[in-house]
């Protein structure tokens, strides 16, 4: 999403650089600039003036915020509250700062492009992926490699595009990328191409980039060479997945087995996570870490779908054992299937070649739970835009009275 068009409301504590806090702002936007302590004393008027679609509060004190925050959400529960602190706010401090209404606490001072980004991410989270035309983005985790991320993507996205979609997998595991492979494609154009051709970066430059499958399905492949991964950057990353969900219906990431930078960009990015895991003690060990790691990041565990991979392989392994490890019951069981490695080798996924198969209406399953998800969040949508329709008339009768 983009910062342009928006209204800001800036209510700084005493010592905040507002003018750092600008700088992370497109330059035409409306900025409303008033101090903490004069909004805790008049609040009606500076909303009044400042008519904000987002308010940022920022002070290095931790105490003065939460009345100001707790005001501005009942006041204007519609607003997206993000609260800027410089310092190391603790535990109590977080939680009592969104019990009050805020929508993400960061941590100043950032670089400006990063505090950008965060502020989309506290606007993104309190409007949900339904607010925007959108597409859903779904990234595919795994702390541990060779669970299956990479067969996972592949078959989610054919198994979407055999259903009349328009998918596209991104593959920034920038080193060792699989796609191309696992989809029998030839990667003559990568991401790191797009990365260093010349000229600015928009809808129609992606596309020349993105190679076409038989299913239907688009991928963006990885860099055949991993010395080209230092070109992919991370703002660059968030730009090609913001103009893939503008012109897709599905944005599947496969990432590698890590948190790093460009894993941790594609979460914040993403509408929907998707953690992959395999029936062994080793890898239930590290999705459960992943599941943790994901929470500790202000990710609900019980929004995340788990695709566990040779769920019915005989390892003494019980399934009330794999829901007692992680909390939960996994979403997407996949069995072993031997036709699955004769697949791949052929450049085939098991969707197109054994659809009838065990794994493959696995996958099909796992296409149908993305799909019922963005069925959801249309009807949310909908009924949002007729609510706020109806709001909208009502205010602008009052005003003509």
């Amino acid at each position: 999403m983009s910062l342009t068009g928006i209204r800001f409301l800036v209510l700084l504590g005493d010592g905040v650089d507002g003018a750092a806090i600008r700088a992370a702002l497109p330059p035409t936007a409306p900025v409303h600039t008033a101090a903490l302590h004069d909004a805790a004393l008049r609040m009606p008027v500076i909303l009044e003036e400042a008519a904000p679609d987002v308010a940022l509060v920022a002070s290095d004190d931790l105490n003065s915020m939460i009345g100001v925050i707790r005001d501005i959400s009942s006041r204007e529960p519609n607003v997206p509250i993000a609260v800027l602190f410089g310092g190391s706010p603790d535990n109590g401090f977080v939680g009592a700062a969104f019990e009050a209404g805020a929508e993400d606490v960061i941590v100043l001072p950032q670089p400006s492009d990063e505090l950008a980004f965060a502020i989309e991410k506290a606007i993104a989270r309190r409007r949900g992926p339904s607010q925007g035309a959108l597409a859903p983005m779904i990234a595919i985790l795994g702390p541990k490699g060779g669970t299956g991320k990479t067969l996972t993507a592949c078959n989610l996205a054919v198994a979407l595009a055999n259903l009349g979609h328009r998918p596209v997998i991104v593959d920034i595991d920038l080193q060792f990328g699989d796609v191309g492979l696992a989809l029998g494609l030839r990667p003559t154009k990568t991401i790191y191409d797009l990365a260093v051709a010349a000229g600015d970066l928009d809808a129609d430059k992606v596309e020349n980039f993105v190679t076409q499958h038989s299913s239907g399905a688009s991928a963006l492949l990885a860099p055949t060479r991993p010395d080209h991964a230092a070109a992919v950057t991370i703002s660059f990353l968030r730009k090609v997945f913001e103009l893939l969900r503008g012109q897709y219906d599905f944005v599947i990431v496969d990432t590698p087995p890590a948190f790093s930078p460009e894993v941790i960009a594609a979460v914040d990015s993403s509408s929907h996570l998707c953690l992959v895991g395999m029936l062994d003690v080793l890898s239930l060990k590290d999705t459960k870490i992943g599941v943790e790691t994901l929470a500790r990041m202000g990710y609900d565990p019980a929004e995340l779908t788990v695709v566990l991979n040779r769920a019915d392989t005989s390892v003494g392994i019980a399934q009330g054992d794999v829901e007692l490890l992680l909390g939960r019951a996994p979403d997407i069981l996949v069995p072993s299937d031997r036709a699955i490695p004769k697949a791949i080798t052929a450049g085939k996924t098991i969707v197109e070649e054994e659809p009838k198969s065990g794994a493959g209406q696995a996958f099909s399953d796992l296409a149908d739970h993305y799909l019922k998800e963005a069925e959801t969040a249309q009807a949310a949508a909908a009924s949002t835009t007729e609510q706020q329709a109806g709001t909208t008339g009502r205010r602008f009768a009052l005003r003509r009275r």
